[in-house]
């Protein structure tokens, strides 16, 4: 059933592949394409969280009047929100959309031959055979065994015209698979010590290992960076207390979550992470932009018929006085 959940995923990736030519721009445009499929998502999340924080004058309000009385309280603010259209949960709740796309591109770039390219496990099989019997050693057990699949393709990358003949149809959907991006292997995990048995005479050594050292610490702070961003342009009430505290506690343990995201899983995860959150804070600043001017429009709207409503009830009430100062109302004697 997993494997059908993450067949659009692997698709997607595979014709970005192909046509970029390069697996770490496949990666991030991975990230735009997710960004731009959930952006009429996240952009009905962020109106209502931009119009929940333009009720904090009423809700003030409220609470004044209501003081003592939560019950009284809630269902007031309750029919507040109805009123307005407002849902204050409903930015926490689209927020935790990303996690099962998260974790489908984990598994197709965990098994890029299985789950990326759709190839049976016997050319798995094939492959790890044919490596271990020319004296390569494979690591097949612990956290590193969970990548062999990306070991099996990277090595079938730098020795494809060699298998090709040698493993000549027994290599079925098999692609040439380059994990190389800008001097780095994505199919790696970045390493937190590897400045302790790292060559630091060959550039060509310690340069690629401090780049992917690098990138967990670059992810959590764009990913930090995005969410006080979206902080800021969201600003909470009292009546949101429980969003806010749900939303400080992602604040925090989101980029610690990257964090060790890139340290345990291939580079690659890392790449995907850094730009989903530069797409994510050029998202939210245009959405801000634009729903600004929105709200900003309709409560001008709002008021000038709440104004127009009550000069209107002025108007009857002075021409109620009026008539009942002349002797001219007349009594309902069903009240």
């Amino acid at each position: 059933m997993w494997a059908t959940i993450t067949k659009p995923f692997a698709w997607l990736m595979v014709w970005l592949y192909e046509h970029t030519g390069n697996y770490g721009i496949a990666v991030i445009l991975f990230a735009l394409a997710v960004n731009l499929i959930l952006t009429p998502f996240m952009a009905k999340s962020k109106k209502s969280m931009m119009r929940s924080s333009r009720l904090a004058p009423k809700i003030a309000e409220l609470q004044r009047r209501h003081e003592g009385n939560q019950q009284k309280l809630n269902a007031e603010m309750q029919k507040l929100y109805r009123e307005e259209g407002v849902n204050p949960m409903s930015g926490c709740l689209w927020s935790l959309i990303p996690f099962p796309i998260l974790i489908a591109l984990y598994s197709v770039i965990r098994q890029p031959i299985t789950r990326m390219m759709f190839a049976s496990s016997d050319v798995v099989t094939t492959l790890q055979e044919y490596f271990v019997g020319k004296g390569f050693e494979l690591s097949t057990s612990g956290r590193s065994g969970a990548y062999i699949e990306i070991q099996l393709a990277d090595l079938a990358h730098q020795y494809w015209n060699e298998i090709q003949t040698a493993l000549a149809g027994k290599l079925d959907r098999l692609l040439d698979l380059d994990f190389s991006f800008l001097g780095l292997n994505l199919g790696n995990q970045p390493k937190w010590n590897f400045f302790m048995d790292t060559n630091w005479s060959d550039a060509s050594v310690w340069l690629p290992a401090l780049g992917l050292f690098l990138i967990p610490f670059i992810s959590a702070f764009l990913s930090w960076a995005s969410m006080q961003i979206s902080s800021k342009t969201n600003p909470t009430n009292d009546a949101t207390a429980q969003a806010a505290d749900t939303m400080k506690t992602m604040n925090f343990m989101m980029p610690l979550m990257s964090i060790w995201i890139c340290f345990v899983m291939p580079a690659a995860m890392g790449i995907y992470w850094i730009a989903n959150s530069v797409f994510g804070i050029i998202r939210d600043v245009i959405l801000t932009k634009v729903f600004k001017r929105q709200l900003d429009i309709e409560d001008a709207e709002r008021q000038a018929q709440r104004s127009a409503r009550e000069k209107e009830l002025e108007r009857k009430r002075l021409e109620t006085e009026l008539l009942r100062a002349q002797g001219k109302t007349e009594v309902n004697t069903n009240t």
